[in-house]
């Protein structure tokens, strides 16, 4: 029997998170989109009505007008889905022993270029331009030719 695509093992699906498991569906997400809209209706009918105007005057509603502002609640809300998409797992095989092996290998690389051993360093030898005053070529060295 030959393998076609059709007789395939169909490979898992891996559950992508939707934005509405964190934006709607808890109970305290429901409420505050719901308190939205009352709070600016409220907010607009104190333009007309004098008696809620010095409520809404007051140093309390500026913090629950940044509180009750759609932006700060699909924020605050959406931190959840943000860090729930960041977390989920990549599609795809999963890397191969020969694979992580080259990575480990190329990032050992990597810090032995950016830290170098004591004895691969150029401080203390003469003749590595790298190595500041005691480079046999500096003018100012006292192992320079001219100095001795």
């Amino acid at each position: 029997m030959q393998n076609t695509p059709s007789s395939a093992i169909p490979e898992l699906e891996i559950p992508q998170p939707a934005a509405a498991d964190w934006l709607w569906r808890p109970w305290y997400a429901k409420l505050w989109w719901a308190a939205i809209p009352i709070y600016w209706t409220v907010a607009a009918a104190s333009l007309k009505n004098p008696a809620l105007r010095p409520f809404f005057e007051s140093a309390f509603a500026g913090y629950l007008t940044i509180l009750f502002f759609p932006l700060t609640a699909l924020l605050v809300l959406g931190f959840g889905f943000v860090r729930a998409w960041l977390d989920r797992p990549f599609a795809g095989d999963p890397l191969s022993d020969e694979e992580i092996e080259e990575l480990e290998r190329i990032k050992i690389e990597q810090e032995t270029l950016r830290y170098p051993p004591d004895h691969l360093r150029p401080v203390g030898d003469i003749y590595d331009p790298f190595s500041g005053t005691i480079y046999i070529g500096n003018p100012l060295s006292p192992n320079n030719g001219s100095r001795i």
